[in-house]
């Protein structure tokens, strides 16, 4: 597979975007790092990496990109992990928040408890290759999946990594282990768009 030739951004307001970039890169890609609204122009997806999400909502109102990233999100692929999975949700829950609702899921906000309470935990996955790694920080749940969302793993019964066409989010952080596959499923994703062009 020839992923160099996919540009795909970073979210880069807060967060572990830099190692979500350099997973990307690893894998053929080309990261770029996004701060600004016209950073969006010109990408093939986008990562929405973790941190604290309502920090997220403050950074791009002051910066005046919501409403871009917005309707980046409804038309190109993206990747949401930990916060960006909250901010793709469609349903925000403990307590309610604006959200992109391009995902039909509902999300618990820090449903595993506090950072002190935060995880490493192997488990069964849908994807190639044996378990895989989760690091839960301060994670969400998701609660509720729509009838259009796929489970490609779980915690506890509860799903952690999901699929909706060319929308793939996870309540871990998949760019702080070694294993390259959820990255590069998101990959193969934006690989399928492209071909249907």
């Amino acid at each position: 597979m020839h992923n160099s030739r996919f540009k795909i951004g970073v979210l880069a307001l807060q967060g572990a975007y830099e190692a979500h970039s350099q997973r990307l890169q690893e894998l053929g890609a080309e990261a770029r790092l996004v701060r600004k609204p016209e950073q969006l122009d010109g990408l093939d997806a986008l990562v929405i990496p973790g941190g604290e999400s309502t920090t997220f909502l403050k950074h791009l109102e002051r910066a005046g990109f919501y409403d871009k990233l917005d309707l980046f999100c409804r038309n190109q692929p993206v990747f949401g992990t930990c916060a960006g999975c909250i901010l793709m949700a469609k349903d925000v829950e403990h307590p309610p928040q604006r959200s992109f609702g391009v995902l039909d899921i509902a999300v618990e906000r820090n449903a595993y408890g506090r950072q002190n309470d935060s995880t490493i935990l192997s488990a069964q996955t849908a994807l190639p290759g044996g378990p895989l790694e989760m690091v839960f920080i301060r994670a969400p749940r998701i609660s509720r999946i729509g009838p259009g969302i796929e489970t490609l793993a779980t915690r506890d019964g509860s799903p952690t990594l999901v699929r909706q066409g060319r929308l793939l989010a996870a309540t871990f952080h998949p760019e702080l282990t070694a294993d390259t596959r959820v990255h590069q499923l998101f990959l193969e994703i934006v690989s399928e768009v492209s071909l249907r062009g």
